[in-house]
């Protein structure tokens, strides 16, 4: 039938058969990018359903799947030179591993991207884990193919080996990073905005965790680059978690004769005063209070005011605005800060050990 179609168009046999693969190929990439277009539509009208899975699964399907159908379709109907028969038979099996590959990368890159969503803070995780899906199912079809192909790989084995062995002795400290970092994005001891406090006395917020090192700004607006495999190890104090909320202590002095009762009362004055004045950070709740901590110093009497405040940067300005009340509370209700004293007896018998210097004293 082509033969006869041929001779009725006056061309070579060979070349009608060309011309009709290569209509039935473009055929095949048109319809397909057309049918890919209606899927990606379906997958951005679904998103964050069922649905929007099942088109995004697909939508990448139809120009592989068409064109594996018009190479069939092609070497089934139209008579070829041998060589485009082979080349046409190789490429079917290189599509259908291609195809046969896809599904299971497709749904494991669509099952972390969904988990990214869910959990923004893994979202740094779900980028280099997809990327990493990505190469092991193309590497895993590239040897699929080249067995089929009948290439040995025997020499590229031995090959992977031997340069593998020296890439990760070479990539030692940069591996420890990359995978501590995941560990810490997966963990997530630290997050970005949380201010934390590493056991070697480094400290200042999180700004970013990334593949080699989680970066800290500290109070001084300066920059730490602290290696994650360093990070993984170390004891950290964040004073983020569980919740930004934290406790902020004021000491104060007082003089010794002082009514400690009146004292604490004049204290939780001041931190009334100052939630009246709505100072920056300080929360009403829960409320201020006040102990006899440490209690007895060397020349007063020791309290500790004990406030709860917003988060771990308002400590300080809640500290400085206290202190102010506090010494304004202190002067009103006439209490005394004391300045440190302190009292030396001398036996009646030291004035004569000391000579003539003790005469004079």
């Amino acid at each position: 039938m082509v033969e006869d179609l041929a001779k009725a168009l006056a061309i070579n046999p060979t070349t009608f058969s060309m011309i009709a693969v290569a209509a039935l190929l473009i055929a095949a990439v048109v319809v397909g990018f057309i049918v890919n277009r209606i899927l990606h539509h379906w997958t951005n009208t679904l998103q964050n359903s069922w649905g929007e899975l099942f088109f995004a699964l697909f939508e990448s399907l139809p120009i592989p799947l068409l064109i594996l159908a018009a190479l069939y379709l092609s070497l089934y109907m139209f008579p070829l030179p041998r060589l485009y028969e082979r080349i046409g038979t190789k490429s079917i099996l290189a599509l259908t591993i291609l195809v046969l590959v896809y599904f299971p990368a497709k749904v494991s890159i669509l099952f972390l991207r969904r988990f990214g969503q869910k959990n923004p803070g893994l979202q740094q995780v779900a980028q280099p884990v997809t990327f990493l899906v990505r190469v092991l199912f193309a590497l895993l079809a590239v040897i699929i193919l080249l067995e089929n192909l009948g290439i040995s790989l025997t020499a590229v084995w031995t090959t992977l080996g031997v340069g593998s062995v020296a890439v990760a002795l070479a990539l030692q400290d940069t591996l420890s990073n990359f995978f501590a970092g995941l560990y810490i994005l997966v963990s997530r001891p630290v997050r970005p905005g949380d201010f934390i406090r590493l056991d070697s006395g480094q400290e200042g917020f999180v700004v970013s965790v990334g593949g080699r090192a989680t970066s800290l700004r500290t109070p001084q607006n300066n920059l730490v680059i602290v290696p994650n495999s360093t990070l993984a190890k170390v004891v950290i104090t964040n004073f983020s978690l569980p919740e930004p909320r934290l406790v902020a202590l004021v000491p104060v002095s007082v003089a010794y004769g002082t009514d400690p009762t009146r004292a604490e009362k004049a204290l939780l004055e001041a931190a009334s005063d100052a939630i009246r004045h709505r100072v920056e950070g300080l929360l009403a709740d829960p409320a201020p209070m006040v102990r006899f901590t440490p209690g007895f110093g060397e020349s007063s009497l020791d309290f500790t005011l004990i406030v709860h405040v917003r988060q771990f940067a308002d400590q300080i300005t809640v500290q400085s605005e206290l202190r102010k009340l506090i010494l304004e509370r202190f002067v009103k209700e006439g209490i005394q800060i004391p300045f440190p004293t302190r009292t030396i007896q001398l036996e009646r018998a030291a004035p004569a050990s000391l000579g003539g210097a003790g005469e004079k004293a």
